[in-house]
């Protein structure tokens, strides 16, 4: 399934005799080693010889040699060079901090700094609630992670783990103006993590965990929500069952049928698995079949894991007990949050008819989406290369955005669903088909719409500290 792809973007320079093809069969080459070629640009050119930069995706490293040595089969052809793109946008990190005020003058610093600055923090002494109002605390969220459960990629550590977090910050101010920065801790100690959380809580608005391994995350979660007065969200867990939601809302309409009557296999009983689960049963789900990688979870069984032992007692009215190529047979919906090619034609075949499909492993889903596609009426991955992305960039920038703006303090499973359901809705009638069941995560309504839902939810369930202070920006500002 490895295609070419813009995170194996590259630049060739090569060093190419002149002429007037040169370029033209520069393309081809590469293009026949399975390149997309997307630019060719001459950087110098001599007497006798230019220099081009030939840039194009490839689809993994190895695919990259091939390319290189395509290129070098043309006879007076050297590749000088090759960068990748991909870690030259990371140089020097993807995020900055950049103040708010002009500091122009000694007016300016008297305000903005000493001694003005002592009448703001004895307000805030007086009145701790100002600190909301008066500090970076109304708009700034942490992203916390301990590194153990990175994308794909396992315990890879805090400072691996920094680009990720770096990105997830970019992406909350890109798409709905909040200020997010990276914490990433050294330490696997869930006591240690809740500790330092709530030591540096004073600084922000909301708390987004991520990328922290399964079982230790539903803890760190809990206590955090149990002690701190500011939202906090995990969103490997939430994040995900959102947009899984939001998706499932559209594509029953696509096939026509009703969310309390299908029957619906989980595969992958995890963080986000618990969490989709969770909200399913919510909107009135009756009929759950959860898998793990040994079978349905079911209540015949006694499970160590307390959140499993939930799975157990409240899906699987049945007590079916088969494997997950069982489960699927007559199902109506499938979702996947589990591990690559656990499924083949042959299962998605044995599915109910006009069945719905979201196999959302990364960077391999559960089954082929093309050869699920043969048999499914709906199908949708995690991947940006298929139609039907299930991605959480959907959901957690407006997210917060609307528990910013109300100053909340909690997250309820109403806000959760309110966001999905602002998701599904930005998908107009006229463009509901079976390969578009959620909105482009550059659809610029998308976060502006997330943000009032959870607003407008957070203030009408009681679950803030402040109501009245009324949105941080305007709703211009939410937009990307």
């Amino acid at each position: 399934m490895a295609t070419p792809s813009p995170g194996y973007s590259m630049i060739l320079r090569v060093q190419a005799p002149a002429g007037l093809t040169v370029t033209s069969e520069l393309a081809t080459a590469a293009a026949r080693a399975g390149a997309a070629v997307t630019a060719l640009d001459v950087v110098e050119s001599h007497a006798g010889h230019v220099v081009v930069d030939v840039s194009c995706n490839v689809s993994d490293a190895s695919h990259r040699d091939e390319v290189r040595d395509a290129l070098e089969t043309l006879e007076g052809v050297e590749v000088r060079k090759i960068s990748d793109r991909t870690f030259l946008i990371h140089l020097g990190g993807k995020i900055e901090v950049t103040p708010r005020v002009s500091l122009r003058n000694r007016d300016d610093l008297s305000r903005a700094y000493t001694p003005g600055v002592a009448r703001v923090c004895m307000a805030i002494h007086e009145n701790p609630e100002d600190a909301r109002r008066l500090t970076i605390k109304r708009n700034t969220v942490a992203v916390v992670t301990d590194g153990t459960a990175v994308l794909g990629l396992g315990d890879i550590g805090p400072a691996a783990a920094l680009p990720v977090m770096e990105g997830k910050a970019a992406l909350f101010k890109a798409f709905a103006g909040v200020d997010a920065w990276p914490v990433c801790l050294d330490t696997k100690d869930t006591d240690e993590i809740v500790r330092i959380v709530k030591a540096m809580a004073p600084v922000y608005g909301g708390i987004n965990l991520e990328d922290i391994a399964a079982p230790r995350c539903f803890e760190i979660e809990a206590r955090l929500r149990e002690e701190l007065d500011i939202p906090v969200f995990h969103d490997d867990q939430h994040g995900t069952a959102i947009v899984a939601l939001a998706a499932l809302f559209n594509a029953l309409r696509v096939v026509d049928k009703k969310i309390e009557d299908v029957r619906i296999v989980v595969s992958g009983v995890g963080a986000a698995g618990h969490a989709i689960i969770q909200l399913l049963k919510a909107q009135g789900v009756r009929n759950i079949v959860a898998c793990s990688r040994k079978g349905a979870i079911h209540r015949g069984e006694s499970y160590d894991d307390a959140h499993r032992q939930w799975i157990a007692e409240n899906t699987n009215e049945q007590a079916f007990s088969g494997s997950l190529k069982e489960a699927v047979v007559g199902a109506d919906v499938f979702i996947g949050v589990s591990a690559p090619n656990l499924l083949d034609e042959a299962d998605i075949a044995a599915m109910n008819d006009r069945a719905i499909v979201f196999a959302m492993a990364n960077p391999d889903p559960e089954v082929d989406p093309g050869v699920a596609a043969e048999h499914a009426a709906v199908v949708a991955t995690g991947r940006s290369d298929f139609p039907n992305q299930i991605n959480n960039v959907l959901a957690f920038p407006g997210l917060f955005r609307g528990l910013l703006d109300a100053g909340a303090s909690d997250i309820t499973t109403e806000m959760l669903v309110a966001a999905a359901r602002a998701i599904a809705d930005c998908v107009a009638e006229d463009e509901l088909n079976a390969s578009y069941i959620v909105p482009s995560v550059f659809d610029q309504h998308v976060a502006p719409a997330v943000a009032e839902a959870v607003r407008a939810t957070a203030e009408a369930v009681g679950a803030t500290v402040d109501a009245t202070t009324g949105p941080t920006t305007g709703a211009a500002a939410a937009r990307p």
